[in-house]
């Protein structure tokens, strides 16, 4: 069947011709409607019967064909648009490649040296306040037990553990001040270090997908003449065309 037939391109009651895709359309459905006809479950009886079916079954096949050639057709303005646009957009916000990217991706090394390198000052502050209040808090602690039955002597004593308490206030602080706002972020970058341990943990985790990717591949393999893959049967079946 092809849209040479009149009907297919007037509208009911030999009215105004279809718009392409109203056409195309009701020429499918009015072949599906046959088919399901014919698709009732039961076996081809007659070789009447298997004409009839192949005629209609090419039909199929070639309005589909043209209505995949109608799509295309209808959809090509906007993808020309759609290029036209992305072809003026990439070279300056491509995901990799556009300006934008490749000039963060340089101040972005930079940055991260230097904040890196600011970070690793204030952390080594940090660790040399901590140090201090814990100097402190141990010699006022041993000052407070040498103090005992002396009252000027546990006077100092209070002295130096309220100067261990301020520095251990200053050292959590600087603590906090270099761990935070420092412009960095925190990634975990993973590799594979045992290929056959990673394999085994990852099919534990998706079996199916990995089953689906292996048949893929065996597939394709089948596709360019292969017929005997470990794992898999390879089975001729003839199907209509």
């Amino acid at each position: 069947m092809t849209t040479d037939n009149p009907r297919i391109h007037m509208g009911a009651n030999g009215g105004p011709p279809l718009d392409p895709f109203l056409a195309i359309k009701q020429e499918i459905e009015g072949l599906f409607e046959e088919a399901k006809n014919f698709a009732d479950g039961e076996p081809i009886s007659n070789a009447e019967m298997a004409e009839a079916m192949t005629t209609l079954y090419d039909s199929l096949h070639d309005a589909g064909k043209r209505a995949d050639e109608l799509r295309v057709a209808e959809k090509k303005p906007l993808d020309e648009q759609i290029k036209a646009i992305q072809d003026r957009f990439n070279p300056l916000i491509q995901a990799g490649k556009g300006k934008v990217a490749l000039g963060k991706q340089a101040l972005g090394e930079l940055l991260t040296a230097w904040r890196l390198e600011q970070t690793r000052k204030a952390e080594a502050a940090a660790a040399a306040k901590r140090e201090e209040a814990e100097r402190l808090a141990a010699a006022a602690q041993a000052a407070i037990r040498a103090s005992a039955g002396n009252l000027e002597e546990r006077e100092r004593a209070e002295l130096l553990l309220q100067d261990a308490k301020d520095a251990d206030k200053w050292a959590s602080r600087a603590e906090r001040k270099a761990t935070t706002g420092t412009g960095l972020r925190t990634t975990w970058v993973t590799t594979v270090e045992d290929p056959d341990a990673a394999l085994d943990w990852a099919f534990g985790k998706a079996p199916d997908q990995f089953l689906a990717l292996a048949l893929s591949l065996a597939e394709a393999e089948v596709r360019v003449g292969k017929r005997k893959i470990a794992g898999f049967t390879i089975e001729e079946r003839k199907v209509a065309t």
